[in-house]
């Protein structure tokens, strides 16, 4: 493993039939899925917004940003929302499966599939309880510009929420 590469506690998800793992301290909370507000002119993977309890937070389809087909949403279907770069912001997935504690050891390095396939969004692969799961790097699932993208979004939907007179409810 690299050296620094932590350990800990990973809230592990379903995107098809893979399963993912993210930093559990990266984790606001877990929501089923509301209504997303579309914002025109967005990149493709940005579903929209959505007013949590006041408050706008974008919505990113990782299956899109992962280059998976769109899947109808089931009762599984939710948003986890979660700190990335400093901005809020959900995540859809297909299923979120259960908290599990990976030790360092139990994590291997991501493969390196040539140059052109990009795998710096991974912290590594972890292995516990007999499975594989590809553990994210959540502050680099996005690149930069598109974080910058995420925030725009917010802006924009907020400012329009205050030009109505009201945040919506």
């Amino acid at each position: 493993p690299k050296p620094g590469r932590p350990g800990g506690k990973f809230l592990t998800f379903f995107l098809a039939s893979e399963e993912y793992g993210l930093e559990i301290l990266k984790v606001h909370e877990i929501i089923g899925m509301m209504p997303i507000t579309r914002v025109p002119r967005t990149p493709y993977f940005i579903r929209g917004v959505i007013n949590l309890r006041g408050k706008v937070i974008p919505v990113v389809d990782l299956r899109l940003k992962f280059a998976m087909e769109a899947k109808e949403q089931t009762e599984e279907t939710c948003i986890i929302v979660v700190q990335a770069q400093g901005v809020e912001m959900g995540i859809i997935v297909d299923k979120v499966s259960e908290v599990l504690d990976i030790a360092s050891k139990e994590i291997d390095d991501p493969p390196y599939f040539g140059t052109d396939v990009q795998t710096d969004y991974l912290l590594g692969i972890g292995k516990a309880a007999e499975r594989v799961r590809l553990l994210l790097d959540i502050d680099k699932v996005l690149s930069n510009q598109e974080v910058i993208d995420v925030r725009s979004v917010t802006a924009v939907s907020a400012e329009a929420a205050s030009d109505q007179g009201t945040t919506a409810k």
